[in-house]
């Protein structure tokens, strides 16, 4: 998923009045003000009542949903035959203004309401997307990779955040 497939995507949902926030690698990137990696999908957090507008919309650009066995309402995968993939994030926006994921009547996952203040740049343009320090945050608690360390370190020397315990063995 190229710079310019992002914009492509998020031109295409603003202009059908969808609003989202980049989150996951794209926006790592996006928080630096550039790309330092290639990305194989995009992830978003969307409100759920833009999903089937989104869907409609990446439909008419030959999106179809990927077949998971972990996919659930508020969290799949869509992608084209041109190997595009947009990973999607449900939340429902709570009073307070945190995201909540999953179903309601959990006291499930949720993206906290600072999480969703974010704002960074995708070759130059001006994006929503989820802060450095939740971007940290959520790259903890489950097996870490070399691209999970690559994207902590650059965040918190950026962003002085303090690198997570896990990260302890990388270096």
């Amino acid at each position: 998923m190229t710079a310019a497939d992002v914009i492509h995507l998020l031109d295409v949902m603003e202009r059908a009045g969808v609003s989202v926030w980049i989150d996951g690698g794209w926006a790592v990137d996006a928080n630096l003000g550039e790309q330092t990696r290639p990305h194989r999908d995009l992830d978003i957090v969307i409100e759920e009542k833009y999903v089937s507008r989104a869907l409609h919309v990446l439909e008419r650009l030959a999106f179809g949903p990927v077949e998971e066995d972990d996919a659930k309402p508020w969290n799949f995968v869509l992608a084209n035959t041109g190997g595009h993939q947009v990973d999607f994030h449900v939340v429902v926006l709570a009073a307070d203004g945190r995201g909540l994921y999953g179903p309601q009547d959990d006291d499930g996952d949720s993206y906290p309401a600072e999480s969703l203040t974010g704002v960074g740049t995708i070759v130059g343009r001006t994006v929503r997307c989820t802060t450095p320090e939740a971007l940290v945050g959520f790259h903890t608690g489950y097996d870490l990779g070399d691209t999970d360390w690559a994207d902590v370190k650059a965040l918190c020397e950026r962003f002085d955040i303090p690198i997570p315990d896990e990260y302890d063995g990388f270096s």
